[in-house]
């Protein structure tokens, strides 16, 4: 195992096109680490490289303390996980996981004894004759995960490994790989555009924003204390509802159609009276029939025992999430003009309109 580190990397293309801007972040020792951000954020090419599959730029990785910049994949001691599986299909599953090894020149008792071990701990052992096109999609992923653990590697890179399968495949894959981690306990960092896969298996998480982090923190710090409102309107699902507002000095709250939210005065902080800010709420933190302000229902979402309400705003639109039953005994009519309040006064955030920065209300 190895702690892996990045020093105010770059990675910027012909035409000077800064695709990687002043990355730094230290991964410790058996820790997991996920990086998320929308497509084209940078979140691969990071990865490839750590991997040595891309060139720095600028700055510097180091795994175990060791300066990697120059040094080729196969030195690096790391071992990748890709989306497309890249198994050979002429090559059972056995062969398939052995292949690094093999190419390292391993005694074959060595080889066996890996990929039996490897076998057993992701279900494969009665698979191991098999080739990849007699497999589903779950089991060629854990096979190419197995080639990956019999090298026994000081890293693990996994770039958007479930991308390719279907929700009830990722779900098993997710806990697949959390029982991986758990047992081997490998440095591992995950790739994915997936805010679930990042939320429920990683310790700690990067939320990357064109090519910089915008927050690492652990899960649950993105998602109560976002940093930014970028952040706060892409963790979360739905994604938090976000105004621009002007708060007056009576601490009344408007936005620009003139539209009035009417909150307690001890929800809104004495530092931003006069000011134009963001002010962001979840989905879930939304209560209907409320005192608050009015909206005019749009659409719903049925989603078993809840469900989510589309509202607008004025000229901006909001999502309710709720129980369905709070609405079995009068179902709400599309157009219909309601109430809505806040569940509780302190699930407010606000957010500088100029830097979209979180503000600190302490």
């Amino acid at each position: 195992m190895a702690a892996v580190k990045l020093e105010q990397v770059y990675k910027t293309y012909p035409g000077n096109v800064d695709v990687i801007k002043n990355f730094s972040l230290a991964i410790e020792t058996g820790e997991f680490v996920a990086i998320v951000g929308p497509s084209g954020c940078g979140k691969s090419t990071l990865l490839r490289m750590i991997a040595g599959l891309e060139q720095i730029t600028k700055g510097s990785v180091y795994i175990n303390d060791v300066k990697v910049n120059h040094l080729e994949p196969a030195q690096r001691d790391i071992a990748m996980v890709f989306q497309n599986y890249a198994l050979y299909p002429h090559m059972k599953v056995f062969d398939n996981m052995a292949y690094g090894l093999k190419i390292k020149k391993f005694s074959k008792s060595e080889i066996k004894k890996r990929v039996q071990k490897a076998a057993q701990i992701l279900e494969l052992t009665s698979l191991l004759e098999r080739r990849p096109r007699e497999l589903s999609g779950g089991q060629r992923q854990r096979v190419a995960m197995g080639r990956a653990i019999v090298r026994e590697p000081k890293a693990f890179l996994f770039d958007e490994p479930l991308s390719n399968l279907d929700a009830k495949l990722r779900i098993q894959m997710r806990l697949e790989i959390q029982r991986l981690h758990q047992r081997l306990q490998t440095t591992s960092l995950y790739v994915t555009h997936d805010q679930v896969e990042a939320m429920t298996l990683a310790q700690r998480m990067v939320v990357m924003n064109q090519g910089m982090a915008e927050q690492i923190g652990t899960p649950s710090e993105v998602f109560n204390t976002p940093a930014s409102s970028f952040v706060a309107g892409f963790i979360g699902s739905p994604p938090m509802n976000l105004l621009p507002v002007l708060v007056n000095e009576a601490k009344q709250i408007k936005i620009q159609t003139e539209e009035k939210i009417m909150l307690p005065a001890h929800a809104i902080p004495d530092v931003i009276k006069n000011k134009k800010v963001i002010i962001g709420v979840r989905p879930e933190h939304l209560k209907l029939h409320q005192p608050g302000f009015e909206v005019t229902v749009e659409m719903v979402e049925v989603l078993g025992s809840d469900q989510l309400i589309h509202v607008k705003f004025g000229d901006y639109p909001m999502v309710i999430r709720c129980a369905t039953k709070e609405t079995a005994r009068y179902p709400l009519e599309l157009g219909e003009t309601i109430q809505v309040g806040l569940v509780e006064a302190h699930s407010l955030h606000w957010f500088n309109i100029d830097t979209q920065k979180r503000i600190d209300i302490n």
